[in-house]
């Protein structure tokens, strides 16, 4: 089913959080992927449990320790994930 989502944007996002996720490293892609797994396991994807009780504040403090203008930052990566989404959402239901 997965497959069905090849070339969405963000997808490269999603496979290396999916793959982070599944061996407990923590990361960017891992967080953002923890915090859309509601929305993704709703598209039939196996999101494995991961990112700690609130990833988005965890995503923020990671950022604020590697780049300058973390806010910004996340709200292009959060940007990312919920393009994926969204078409994601609309080519299942097309």
């Amino acid at each position: 089913m997965f497959d069905a989502y090849a070339g969405l944007p963000g997808r490269d996002i999603l496979d290396a959080g999916l793959v982070d996720l599944a061996v407990g490293r923590e990361s960017e892609s891992a967080l953002l992927v923890a915090m859309a797994a509601p929305r993704l396991r709703a598209l039939g994807i196996a999101v494995p449990v991961g990112g700690g009780e609130v990833p988005s504040h965890r995503l923020y403090e990671l950022l604020s320790e590697t780049c300058e203008g973390p806010h910004s930052r996340y709200n292009a990566l959060v940007a990312r994930v919920v393009s994926f989404a969204r078409a994601a959402e609309h080519a299942a239901s097309g």
